[in-house]
């Protein structure tokens, strides 16, 4: 896949003469909410303007987020946690008439089905599913590496979501955020465990 970056819609109609026809878009709205009133209509403008399927990039795995970007003409839905492989397939899928959305709320959906109530998110809602299991692994003092080959990740992308971790809690290391985070969701969590966390 050949792969441009705009900053905006704009900005790609000043330069769409330079390039080939658009075969899919990828929105990033980032930490944004698709429930918000310039996200849903960015995506619903995009769907009625363009051929070429929308797939929206999110830091988000929420179900609700989901559904709204679908009903909103997105063609696809990928959590910034996924590898970069996860994200390609997701995309050609998309270029062959598929839907993407990821197994993690696919799993959330049926909960909603079979229970009729909403499946509890895991650290109260305030990470990603992938955030949280980091956020697990931190808390038991795992090393980067350790985190990286039981998530199944990168080195590189476990750090990035340490550092997206660190910004939710404003802590400024690892240790202060296993603290932070044991005093918002108490559990087990030891000072041995905290101490641990520096090497």
């Amino acid at each position: 896949m050949d792969v441009v970056a705009f900053g905006s819609m704009e900005e790609w109609k000043r330069k769409r003469q330079d390039y080939p026809p658009l075969a899919a878009i990828l929105l990033n709205v980032g930490g944004r909410k698709i429930a918000e009133p310039s996200v849903s209509e960015e995506i619903k403008k995009l769907a009625a303007e363009f051929e070429a399927p929308i797939i929206v990039l999110a830091d988000t795995d929420d179900l609700a987020q989901i559904m709204r970007a679908l009903e909103c003409g997105a063609k696809g839905y990928i959590p910034s946690s996924v590898s970069i492989d996860v994200c390609i397939e997701a995309i050609a899928l998309s270029l062959a008439g598929g839907i993407f959305v990821p197994a993690s709320s696919v799993f959330a959906m049926r909960q909603v089905l079979e229970t009729g109530s909403p499946v509890a998110r895991p650290l109260a809602g305030m990470f990603t599913a992938r955030q949280a299991e980091v956020v697990e692994a931190l808390r038991r003092g795992k090393a980067n590496k350790i985190i990286a080959y039981e998530l199944n990740l990168r080195e590189s992308t476990v750090k990035v979501h340490i550092r997206n971790i660190m910004k939710k809690v404003k802590a400024t290391n690892r240790t202060e955020v296993a603290y932070k985070i044991n005093d918002l969701f108490p559990t087990d969590f030891s000072a041995d465990t905290a101490s641990r966390l520096e090497h």
